[in-house]
């Protein structure tokens, strides 16, 4: 009980043991420049595509459990096919069971099973027998170490712990049965038996040969002295040593304790500027680091365009967040870490005159891409609609078609690749395409680590369907898309 109790047992006072004065988390290196995107691109929802092998051990594990509970159902099924097809009596609360042409005995809950070839005499040492079994309800012990069976199936202790309770069963029933009859007339019913028993694993069975000696040695044994209980003291400091291993969960890097300053690592960028200050940029890393060491923290960053600033800051995962944030964005790195980030737009209070010189400049943009092939997903009329997204706003074609290729590139993109090219990590490839004025893809790139996945990449987004190409003042057009695929190889 205690192994499965323990893990789940934190203590919190314990994450505190080692000093944070004795951590020290180094700042990760920082290589090249952020760049901007292509205004005309629009970038769809990253896809990400799990390389799970078939006969993973999480698949393993559930063959098992399925397996452990049909033999269970089975065990069952079989004894209470025998309840049901022998004849019954009841003696106060104990319903007995007598199994016709037979010298089994044995007891489930308050059922006791005896073979109608039992003498009269044999018939009662087992009745008195079974009656301890009853009436300390050892059928439950029995039934507890069968569902672990079904979720430790793989683990053998379980079993010989099972066993080990049964025999204890069986000593005890035995120590309590010969307190009113000779001793020696019980070894003579047990050694005078044609030994046979059901092979059911949660029954209490009389007689079962592997026991007989074992049960007729300990009959014969004298108590232990009650000071021997005392070794059973050492299990207190072993037992407040795997509480403290289970409560201080491992910290990676920065203590995610709420001590924490987080306003360290926050800054602000001015948008539009390629290249950070060295202050920014001193900020920025300890900001990246830490996320990455910390799963507990996620950034927010808002976006304010009337001071054309971006303010990064890094917060708890439980901080409550406020309205107007968007969904969650990962952010990964090429060694496999990764962090959330909650982006906010922060609206602008316009007045009226700006708002009629913000609708003259779209007016205008929408003038500078009336006649051409390429349109910004902000100014054009109709969206292309892959099928099955259609009658909803433009917004809504663009989220539902996300959705769609994310579905297809899951379904068609060859994972086998990871196998051939010994691939591990995740790999990140970037598609860029145009669904054209007929509603075909064409124009297809990609890049990716490996040529292999840039030309799978393209065949993938090559078997899209036919789209309902956009539509901007009456004409349709062509539409850029930007499509980051994330390969995550699980081996």
């Amino acid at each position: 009980m205690l192994s499965l109790i323990i893990p789940f047992i934190k203590i919190s006072s314990f994450k505190h043991i080692i000093s944070q004065d004795y951590l020290i988390n180094l700042p990760e290196i920082f290589i090249g420049t952020l760049q901007q995107p292509e205004i005309n691109l629009i970038e769809l929802s990253p896809i990400i595509i799990d390389n799970k092998p078939f006969w993973s051990w999480e698949l393993i594990f559930y063959i098992g459990v399925g397996m452990a509970m049909l033999l269970l159902a089975y065990k069952l099924i079989k004894l209470l096919l025998l309840l049901k097809n022998s004849p019954k009596q009841r003696e106060g609360n104990l319903l007995i069971v007598n199994l016709l042409k037979s010298n089994m005995a044995f007891s489930f809950f308050n059922c006791v099973f005896l073979g109608d070839y039992l003498k009269k005499d044999e018939r009662e040492s087992v009745l008195k027998h079974e009656m301890i079994h009853v009436k300390q309800r050892h059928t439950l012990d029995l039934l507890f170490f069968e569902l672990l069976r079904i979720l430790f199936w793989f683990n053998p202790l379980v079993y010989m712990y099972q066993n080990r309770i049964m025999s204890l069963h069986e000593f005890i029933a035995d120590d309590q049965a010969v307190k009113n009859e000779s001793k020696k007339q019980y070894y003579q019913n047990l050694l005078s038996q044609v030994f046979q028993t059901k092979n059911i694993s949660f029954i209490n069975p009389f007689f079962k040969k592997s026991l007989i000696k074992k049960r007729i040695i300990m009959l014969q044994k004298s108590k232990s002295k009650q000071v021997n209980l005392l070794k059973y003291m050492l299990l207190i400091p072993l037992v407040f040593g795997m509480l403290i291993y289970t409560s201080c969960e491992k910290q990676n890097g920065i203590n995610s304790g709420e001590e924490q300053d987080l306003g360290q690592y926050s800054y602000a960028l001015k948008l539009g500027k390629k290249e950070m200050s060295v202050e920014n940029k001193e900020v920025h890393d300890k900001y990246e680091a830490f996320l990455k060491s910390n799963p507990n923290y996620v950034a927010w960053v808002v976006f304010d365009e009337e001071t054309s600033t971006a303010s990064y800051s890094v917060h708890n995962v439980n901080e409550k967040l406020p309205d107007g944030y968007d969904k969650p964005w990962e952010v990964n790195f090429e060694d496999g870490k990764s962090y959330k980030m909650f982006k906010y737009f922060k609206p602008i209070i316009e007045t009226e005159g700006q708002k009629r010189e913000k609708a003259e400049k779209l007016k205008k943009l929408k003038e500078e891409y009336r006649n051409a092939l390429d349109v910004p997903f902000s100014v054009i009329d109709q969206v292309p609609v892959f099928p099955g997204c259609e009658d909803m706003t433009n917004e809504e074609k663009r989220d539902c078609m996300s959705k769609k290729i994310s579905m297809h590139v899951n379904k068609n993109f060859n994972t086998e690749l990871a196998n051939i090219l010994n691939l591990t990590g995740r790999q990140r490839i970037n598609v860029i395409f145009i669904i054209d004025k007929e509603g075909d893809i064409v124009d297809v790139r990609s890049r990716a680590p490996h040529p292999d996945l840039e030309a799978e990449a393209i065949r993938v987004i090559k078997t899209l369907p036919h789209f309902e190409p956009g539509v901007n003042n009456g004409k349709t057009v062509n539409m850029p898309y930007s499509l980051p695929i994330i390969f995550q190889v699980v081996k």
